[in-house]
């Protein structure tokens, strides 16, 4: 199988439908409050804590420590308002859009309608090259017609974007932070004046905290460093899902569609919580609103029922697993490293 096509073998759902009855009669789509309690307990505390130490130890280089901490918390921050958006954590709309915008505007600077959005266009169609905004061609490209004319700074990224993919990743927070000011001008939020007011409430107490207690040179490579760390992070939780898998032309079923374009990572505890659930991505793909603490349950169910029906179940470790999104970066590169 390429890393262009996926050719569909079942014309109809019923594959999926399976799985889903075996998947419920087990009961792990029901909610778990007490470990999203004791999660978001931690994220919070994580966050809190390192605010704490930002202002107790003050003016001070040793506040870079506490920046690698607050990278830490933003991104699992993030990764709470992922949950959030599936609605893993409450069942319904209400509570995980107002719990959603205070982890993502409030809490990192995103806004969580913004992604929301994006995010399930990603879910409807992962890797497709028209339909998920994933992989639509932008700094870095993940098709190899999107090299055809590029030029100068862009077709130099192109060229080298693989030994360029982590370093990118640092300018990952302020992507964030564009598109989502872009998408609060276009109109394509709902909420937009709350969704901007957090927004706002963060920036000015993000950039008051840092410029009144640090010194102004302090405060802007504490501003690098956090913000470039944290962007490190998140999208390193991202990387290893879906780069360097299939892109599916749109017909396959839903089963094929979601186990085929997606990679999982194995890993214990560690690798878990560092990725937030993230490595089971079949499954997370398959049940989005799954709790993430029942994923880890059901992926051994799903692995065996993929291989009574004969899909293809794609399990790498995580240093692998970047190993295959940079091989397949360097050769959607290699036109353009042809011609020059």
């Amino acid at each position: 199988m390429t890393a262009t096509t996926l050719r569909r073998t079942s014309p109809t759902g019923s594959d999926f439908a399976e799985l889903n009855r075996r998947v419920n009669a087990l009961g792990l789509m029901r909610r778990q409050p007490a470990y999203y309690i004791l999660r978001l307990a931690l994220v919070g505390l994580l966050a809190a804590g390192g605010w704490a130490a930002f202002f107790i130890i003050g003016s001070s280089w040793w506040t870079l420590a506490v920046a690698v901490v607050l990278a830490v918390s933003f991104a699992q921050l993030g990764l709470v308002a992922h949950d959030l958006a599936h609605r893993q954590v409450f069942r319904t709309k209400g509570p995980s859009a107002i719990a959603g915008r205070i982890a993502g505007n409030l809490g990192i600077g995103m806004s969580y309608g913004w992604w929301m959005d994006k995010h399930t266009r990603h879910h409807n169609n992962p890797n497709h090259d028209d339909l998920d905004p994933d992989v639509q061609p932008e700094v870095l490209i993940w098709a190899t017609e999107s090299a055809v004319g590029r030029r100068g700074l862009a077709a130099f990224v192109t060229r080298h974007q693989a030994g360029l993919f982590f370093p990118l990743l640092t300018l990952l927070s302020i992507d964030l932070k564009i598109s989502s000011i872009k998408a609060l001008r276009a109109g394509t939020v709902k909420r937009p004046v709350l969704e901007a007011g957090l927004l706002a409430v963060h920036a000015v107490a993000y950039l008051g905290a840092l410029f009144l207690v640090l010194s102004p040179l302090q405060a802007l490579v504490f501003l690098v460093v956090h913000q470039g760390l944290f962007g490190v992070y998140l999208g390193m939780t991202f990387a290893p899902n879906h780069k360097g898998m299939p892109h599916p032309t749109g017909d396959e079923d839903f089963l094929r569609k979601q186990v085929l374009t997606s990679r999982n990572v194995r890993g214990g505890w560690f690798v878990d919580v560092a990725l937030g659930g993230l490595n089971y991505q079949i499954e997370h793909h398959l049940f989005p609103a799954m709790p993430t603490t029942n994923l880890r349950k059901v992926q051994p169910i799903v692995q065996q029922y993929c291989a009574e029906i004969g899909v293809p179940y794609e399990q790498t470790g995580l240093i692998e697993s970047y190993r295959q999104a940079l091989r397949y970066l360097h050769e959607v590169g290699a036109p353009l490293r042809d011609t020059h």
